[in-house]
């Protein structure tokens, strides 16, 4: 028996010390709450042009051939006569994902995309296109919609051709580069014909980003030493020519415009790359127009470095060199952006043509950007250091707590009942100094105002404990809501929002008055409800091709559609199921594998809607709508859109309420993503309209239970006639879930869009609970609240792919 545990405990140990590489190395190394830093002074520079020539190496691009003259002539006049040029040292792997993102976000590889093959970024940062007014990008596949997904806005596009346009095989891959240069020319003679695209092409803050892929699939294909690749070169240098005329007849020489040319990465002589050799780390890097210093003339420069010392020979002028991370902070400063918050760079002064006020500021700036970095992650690991000894102390009183129950032969039921509280009571004090900020700001409002904030909490949670018995009382509650706008500088803000949202309010109120047994069908009622959703459908649809988004594509129109044909379908099972029971026909069986296919589509359909906010919110309205239709039998069909309609409005007033902290929105409202909210969004302390949003959440949510809380077996009728009591009983749960689905939601885009963590909101309507009296109710309702968010998050934020193909905004 020893040899086996001794065998067992060696394969532990050895398994822990495997698990403990992936724990320190591998995860990211990206923190995020920083204040974005921006230097104060006016930039030399309106626009930014960024070559990125992937896979060239510095000695290709800088040697001269044996005729003595240089592949690349326009670039090599430049670096000779008005610009600057270097030698950039990138980092491994080098490979192209984490090449681009040392160079446009600022920091190097995130050990933890190696579980994305090094394809993507698991987390997201910000960028110098993030950072910018808009940015324009042409080129591949695999790299332009890594930062387009990560921008926080409308106003990074991207044009790529196909993936299947990358063929290593093919004769000659400079095919690549010449569609970049051409379409980049098109693109700016298109914009003479087109007012809103040429004004913005002449704002401040522009990037144009050309990603060259062909020299580094030449180097895969027939080696870096090969003809194909140094003639890729000079097409490229051809092409850089060419763009950097139009652009300066363009903007009318104005001198505003900064140009920059380098590479994600090396490559070796066999055509390789991703390790550490010089011919793989050592990039170019040549910068020349607005705010970019001349070059210098030196008789000689010193390297320890054999293969800089190489280059060096071939130009014979003084020669920069850095890190490659520090280009984006070159980029920011020129044209005056923040620095993107995770940048580890510093700025290479030795490329600025500017006076040294503008310098020290930059350089400044520079260090309190790095500065907020520290800042963060040491508040995150003072965090971890007291949650360590919070863990051992509640650990330390579960096992007295053990010992003694063990002592005293106690069964088992008794060590869950005392032992359940530890982890409850450390996932309390773990977070306790959410509530000591939330303690700490009520202490500093006058007392007039923190006691008539208690009052009106107290008031609150004692409407919501009536409403379980008198209905009426959340009629009460949502007058109060009305008034909400009114008695705040939101009427002021947004008056159409805030008289829409009391209509609502008013409206909404009027169910929890209705009947809820001893009422006869209204079936007219239903299909006029099926044929206003079909409407506002409509309505939408229009709207959405009107406006052409860039973001909306076929398929997506189509599942909109489908929605649509599924709204229309269910009205008219509705009406042709009330019709054949009223002649005692039974239910057709069409009606019968209709509303049964309606009530497994409507939960996938908004899987294959777009993510961003109103367009995914509106896609689950229409697909639960289409399922509760066929269960509605009277005025309780319009619940669901009355309600939805006050959820989409309250997600704007909330913007609205989050001006006075300098924290809205609201302009990119309309493009917030779901799916990329979570990493990019900086989150902030509690204030005391956080805790009035937690008890909105709560009253919305405990509305349907208390309006819809009967059950009528008419309301299956749709599905089956047959007396089934756990099918019509599931069902009719099924009815009332669906109210419960969309407050969820609607809570879900409140949170991601007013920048708080889900936790801390928790916490607040979590509170507001403990107010209620009924202890079994307080606990179905916590549960039922998290299993909501779960499912809130899921229909939210995933969405299913139905092919494999990538998508691409392409030309």
């Amino acid at each position: 028996m020893g040899i086996p545990v001794f065998v067992f405990a060696g394969l532990l140990v050895h398994c822990v010390f495997l698990a403990s590489i992936f724990d320190i190395y591998f995860t990211s190394p990206l923190v995020h709450g920083m204040t974005p830093q921006q230097t104060p002074l006016p930039p030399p520079a309106k626009r930014l042009v960024l070559f990125v020539a992937d896979g060239l190496r510095a000695d290709s691009l800088y040697e001269l051939d044996s005729n003595g003259t240089s592949r690349a002539p326009f670039l090599r006049s430049i670096l000779e006569n008005t610009g600057s040029w270097g030698i950039s040292h990138t980092r491994v792997p080098t490979e192209s994902r984490p090449g681009h993102v040392a160079l446009i976000a600022g920091f190097y590889e995130d050990v933890s995309a190696v579980a994305k093959g090094w394809k993507e970024n698991p987390v997201e940062f910000d960028s110098i296109f993030n950072e910018s007014k808009y940015t324009w990008s042409w080129g591949s596949p695999d790299i332009l919609p890594m930062f387009a997904k990560g921008a926080s806005g409308d106003h990074v596009y991207t044009f790529c051709y196909t993936a299947e346009s990358e063929d290593f095989g093919a004769q000659d891959a400079a095919k690549l580069d010449t569609w970049v240069f051409d379409h980049v020319k098109s693109f700016f003679n298109s914009s003479r014909s087109n007012q809103t695209l040429y004004s913005a092409l002449n704002e401040e803050k522009v990037v144009l980003f050309l990603h060259l892929l062909g020299i580094d699939t030449n180097g895969h294909a027939h080696r870096p030493n090969s003809r194909e690749y140094k003639e890729n070169i000079r097409k490229v240098d051809e092409g850089v020519k060419e763009i950097a005329s139009m652009l300066e007849n363009f903007y009318g020489n104005d001198g505003k415009t900064a140009f920059i040319l380098t590479s994600d990465h090396g490559m070796t002589d066999w055509g390789s790359h991703g390790a550490g050799h010089p011919s793989e780390t050592l990039t170019p890097l040549i910068a020349w127009g607005a705010g970019v210093n001349y070059p210098q003339r030196v008789a000689s420069q010193f390297f320890e470095d054999n293969f800089l010392k190489g280059i060096w020979k071939y130009v014979k002028m003084g020669m920069l060199l850095f890190a490659q991370a520090d280009i984006a902070l070159l980029m920011a400063s020129l044209i005056g952006v923040p620095f993107p918050l995770n940048s580890v760079g510093t700025l290479p002064l030795e490329y600025l043509n500017n006076s040294a006020h503008f310098k020290a500021e930059s350089m400044f700036t520079n260090a309190v950007q790095i500065l907020e970095q520290f800042k963060v992650t040491k508040h995150i690991v003072k965090r971890g250091k007291e949650s360590t000894i919070l863990l051992y102390g509640f650990a330390f009183v579960g096992l007295i707590i053990a010992f003694f129950l063990l002592i005293q032969t106690c069964p088992w039921t008794y060590y869950v009942y005392c032992l359940l509280p530890v982890p409850v009571w450390y996932a309390v004090v773990k977070e306790l100094h959410v509530i000591q900020d939330l303690a700490a700001y009520l202490l500093s409002l006058p007392v007039g105002q923190s006691m008539g904030f208690l009052l009106i909490c107290v008031l609150g949670i004692e409407i919501l404990v009536f409403s379980f018995f008198y209905r009426s009382t959340l009629t009460i509650g949502l007058l109060v809501f009305a008034g909400w706008p009114v008695i705040t500088q939101l009427w002021v803000q947004a008056k159409t929002t805030a008289l829409i949202w009391i209509l609502l309010c008013m409206l909404l109120g009027i169910f929890p008055l209705m009947p809820v047994v001893g009422r006869e069908p209204n079936i007219p009622l239903v299909i006029a409800t099926g044929l206003l959703t079909l409407l506002i459908s409509c309505s939408s649809l229009s709207s959405l091709c009107k406006s052409k988004n860039k973001y909306m594509n076929n398929e997506d129109l189509k599942v909109q559609f489908y929605q649509m044909l599924s709204i229309a379908l269910s009205t008219y099972v509705v009406s042709s199921t009330h019709d054949s029971l009223q002649n005692k026909q039974g239910l057709p069986v069409f009606n019968q594998i209709i509303s049964w296919t309606t009530l497994v589509s409507s939960s996938l359909l908004p899987l294959l809607s777009p993510t961003f906010l109103f367009q995914r919110l509106f896609s689950i309205l229409l697909s639960l709508m289409s399922t509760y239709l066929l269960l509605s039998t009277g005025y309780e069909a319009l619940f669901p859109l009355v309600l939805s309609g006050l959820m989409f409005v309250w997600i704007n007033m909330e913007q609205e309420a989050l001006q006075q902290y300098g924290l809205s929105l609201k302009p990119k409202l309309a493009v917030f993503n779901f799916s990329y909210a979570t990493d990019i969004m900086q989150f902030r302390q509690l204030h005391l309209d956080d805790v009035r949003r937690s008890f909105f959440f709560v009253s919305f949510f405990v509305m349907p239970f208390s309006c819809f809380s009967s059950f009528d077996p008419a309301s299956v009728y749709c599905f089956l006639t047959v007396f089934s009591p756990f099918m019509m009983g599931g069902l009719l749960v099924l009815k009332v879930v669906i109210p419960f689905v969309l407050v969820s939601c609607a809570f879900e885009a409140v949170q991601v869009t007013t920048q708080l963590s889900s936790k801390r909101y928790s916490k607040c309507y979590i509170s507001a609970l403990v107010g209620i009296s009924h202890y079994v109710l307080v606990m179905s309702l916590t549960i039922f609240m998290m299993l909501m968010n779960g499912l809130a998050q899921l229909l939210t934020t995933k969405k299913l792919e139905l092919s494999r193909k990538t998508k691409h905004h392409s030309t």
